[in-house]
């Protein structure tokens, strides 16, 4: 029997723990029968319903907040993208025959993502198991001593664990400050997106701190020029970030100095053998003459740059592209290559969190990109940008980062 021959949903209902699919709304998708047996409902009594509204939390005693703690697990899953042990606690479960009598129970649970074909999180599921028993005295049965003394151990332990899982929130929230306080001051002075026409756009992807490791780079050139860059660091979060910082200031200062596009990234291509972490970025750089009406442009691995002509046919700037940075033993030569365009031309560069999915050729995502752009050709340049964020990047939670940069020439 091969993948596809297998009833995953006889599978599922099998499971011999309590299992249950939230949607993003936390509404619950489906339960087994285990879930139904083990909380004692009907199904009609949970699938479709709310969390809150199958599940509320005890209104006679505040202090139980269990279904708080889930509702803010399963959040922390579908933002994250990562799974979450929840420390045992207390849940009590509303009886059905007695309303208004609430049965003190106690839980050890995991909540896990479920990703989608876009690479988002598209449900969460949740497995629990009762560990009322272990925890309630067990009167009448052996040593009662013993068992309330096993009782207040594993009380003990729970609260403990309970607080070490707020101490590592506490620690990712602050993390995740000082990198967006880091990304912030590294971001590049405007350059010539001052002026009209031009628009940016940073993305971070769902979780790893939300913080990304793309970036951008704009920069004033003597005579009527303007540097336009966009790169993109492997992984997520603060080394990401650092790494990025780092990449970014020495193509801002090489730009300067070499002689084109090409010979920038060559430098650039050197900087990046020795900083750990920068192996396989990739980066485009496009160099505008504004007086000639020509981009020369260079790229180390990155998506091809879109232009999107005035009467609205789109070109792919792919004919001077090299391995990413830092990819080859030796350091080589690599290539540039130059284009004419007329005025009102869009110039349109970003990173592969806007065109890439998973499991889905690059080509798809271009023509995508090219369909969006000729569709929204008479937007100026802010709304372009905003339309192209909706039209291209998945609704709920992205997985990769993305950075955009458009201007109207």
């Amino acid at each position: 029997m091969n993948a596809s021959e297998i009833d995953y949903a006889a599978v599922f209902q099998a499971l011999p723990g309590a299992v249950a699919l939230f949607d993003t709304d936390l509404v619950y998708a489906d339960v087994n029968e285990t879930f139904l047996r083990i909380l004692g409902r009907a199904r009609d009594q949970v699938v479709g319903r709310a969390l809150s509204e199958a599940f509320p939390d005890n209104p006679r005693d505040p202090a139980v907040v269990g279904m708080r703690r889930l509702r803010d697990s399963l959040r922390w899953v579908e933002t994250s993208g990562e799974r979450d042990a929840m420390t045992p606690h207390r849940y009590d479960v509303e009886s059905l025959d007695r309303p208004g009598v609430w049965e003190e129970r106690y839980w050890s649970a995991v909540c896990v993502p479920v990703f989608g074909a876009d690479g988002r999180v598209a449900m969460m599921l949740h497995w629990e198991e009762d560990i009322t028993e272990l925890v309630h005295t067990r009167g009448g049965r052996g040593d009662g001593n013993r068992d309330m003394a096993l009782d207040a151990e594993l009380y003990s332990r729970a609260r403990e664990l309970q607080r070490v899982n707020e101490l590592l929130r506490a620690a990712h929230a602050r993390e995740h400050e000082v990198a967006l306080q880091l990304q912030e001051a590294m971001l590049p002075n405007p350059g010539c997106l001052t002026r009209e026409g031009a628009a940016v756009r940073y993305q971070p992807a769902v979780g790893a701190l939300n913080v990304c490791g793309d970036w951008y780079e704009t920069v004033d050139l003597p005579g009527d020029r303007c540097a336009v860059a966009v790169g993109d660091v492997v992984g997520h979060g603060l080394a990401a970030a650092c790494v990025m910082g780092q990449l970014r200031s020495a193509l801002s200062a090489s730009v300067r100095v070499a002689d084109g596009a090409a010979q920038t990234l060559e430098a650039l291509d050197l900087y990046a053998g020795s900083v750990d972490g920068a192996e396989s970025s990739t980066a485009i750089l496009c160099v505008i003459d504004e007086s000639e009406h020509t981009i020369t442009y260079s790229s180390a691995g990155h998506p091809p740059p879109a232009l999107l002509h005035p009467g609205g046919s789109v070109d792919f700037l792919d004919q001077a592209t090299d391995p990413p940075l830092a990819a080859c033993p030796e350091p080589a030569p690599r290539v540039q290559a130059g284009t004419a365009f007329a005025e009102g031309t869009t110039l349109v560069l970003y990173t592969d969190g806007l065109i890439e999915r998973r499991d889905e050729d690059i080509d798809v995502g271009l023509d995508r990109l090219a369909d969006s752009l000729d569709r929204h050709r008479g937007l100026d340049p802010e709304s372009l940008a905003d339309a192209l964020l909706t039209d291209l990047t998945p609704p709920v939670g992205a997985s990769d980062d993305a950075a955009l940069v458009v201007l109207r020439l």
